[in-house]
């Protein structure tokens, strides 16, 4: 693979570098001061929509989408590589709360397009896709459950049932990204066609519910260390209760469910680990702001040993991350998702690990202030700490890892 970033990526760069610059970097204090006044805090502060705007007619939008053969898709965005977008989604993990709702790169929404895009039929996209691709409303991804060991996707309890010309889902499902934002539309829930096949990875399939169907409850906000997360519409619990939908919104064919998952997740995954090398960018420049500011018995921070083994140890960790992000999105583009299968699960494993202990570093750093609300880092914290569980823990990657290693000595 060639290092060096292609003329359009750097060009790229330039523009988004700019915008986050003018745009989403003094946008963040407007939010949650916009925020504070709204009727309810799932509500969107009008900067942020006043940012998408600006996105879409700086072209800065929808950069993320590869289709399912990991080439570029014109038809739905940019046009753009995984090894051309993945600086950019760096740059966005700077503000990890905001730019990728601003240039509609924002998860949930991200995977539930590209699930659209590949596996929905045409009337799925129409009244889906193609409102989720204008920004015009959000959605969610209902796949985690509380009572069982959702990392085995096997195990997932909620039952979709055919009756007639319809699926009824009963389940409850809980940290649903998005779900408590009130432009979320539409859920693509996860749950058992065939809870006794044979087959434990043909049991599943995915129907699409809207928020407004009779039974959808959005029962609270689960908090995330003690943060509602209401720049994203929250993490909830969602409960269906009887819950009568088309068989038309099945998404694909019955039993599956488990392959869509993988499908979807898989470019998820490399996604959160671009931006979790931006989240940690911002870390160091805190800490280094930090540094050169402060006095401790008697000399700068910044003349302090330990803090200069934490930046340099930081920018050791930062590009051997950003290397193996690289190398993961090149191996995507030119040997497909499942070439890349074991990359994918390597920064999966090494990316949020890594970035925890920086922005730890940084907060350490910053005193009492780095746990506090006037810094961003307790609330990157926080997110990189999650990212040791979403779309997979760590353990169940290196479990799948090792089995992959031992299986040549087999």
């Amino acid at each position: 693979m060639d290092f060096a970033y292609d003329a359009r990526t750097e060009e790229l760069r330039a523009r988004l570098l700019a915008f986050m610059d003018e745009h989403v970097y003094p946008a963040e204090a407007v939010a949650e001061e916009q925020r504070a006044l709204l009727a309810s805090p799932w509500d969107t502060p009008a900067v942020v929509e006043e940012l998408k705007a600006e996105a879409k007619r700086q072209g800065l939008w929808n950069l993320f989408f590869v289709d399912q053969h990991s080439l570029p898709d014109a038809e739905y965005g940019a046009g753009l590589t995984n090894l051309q977008y993945a600086p950019l989604a760096e740059i966005t993990g700077r503000s990890p709360h905001l730019a990728p709702t601003a240039l509609n790169c924002a998860a949930p929404d991200t995977g539930n397009m590209e699930l659209l895009a590949q596996f929905g039929d045409e009337a799925q996209k129409k009244q889906w896709l193609e409102p989720l691709l204008a920004g015009e409303i959000r959605s969610a991804f209902a796949m985690t459950e509380p009572e069982v060991a959702s990392s085995d996707a096997t195990n997932i309890e909620t039952r979709i049932r055919r009756d007639g010309d319809s699926y009824v889902v009963d389940g409850r499902k809980w940290y649903i990204s998005g779900a408590m934002n009130p432009d979320c539309k539409v859920f693509i829930v996860m749950g058992k066609t065939d809870p006794d096949g044979t087959d434990l990875r043909r049991q599943q399939s995915m129907i699409l519910v809207p928020r407004d169907t009779p039974g959808v409850e959005v029962r609270r906000a689960m908090q995330v260390y003690g943060y509602e997360d209401h720049s994203h519409g929250g993490h909830a619990e969602v409960v269906f209760d009887n819950v009568r939908v088309p068989a038309a919104n099945l998404v694909g064919e019955e039993g599956g469910g488990f392959a869509i998952a993988q499908a979807r997740l898989g470019p998820g995954r490399i996604h959160h680990c671009m931006r979790l090398i931006g989240m940690a960018e911002r870390a160091v420049e805190l800490m280094c702001r930090r540094a050169v500011s402060r006095t401790a018995f008697g000399k700068p921070l910044a003349q302090q040993g330990v803090v200069q083994n934490w930046i340099a140890d930081a920018r050791v960790t930062i590009e051997q991350l950003r290397l193996l992000v690289l190398k993961t999105a090149w191996l995507m583009d030119t040997v497909g998702n499942r070439g890349a299968h074991t990359e994918i699960q390597a920064i999966k494993i090494a990316t949020p690990r890594a970035v925890v202990d920086i922005i730890d570093k940084a907060v350490q750093a910053h005193g009492a202030g780095g746990v506090s609300q006037d810094f961003p880092l307790a609330e990157l914290w926080a997110a990189a700490r999650t990212l040791k569980l979403a779309d997979g823990p760590d353990e169940v990657h290196q479990r799948s890892l090792a089995r992959r290693e031992l299986k040549k000595y087999l």
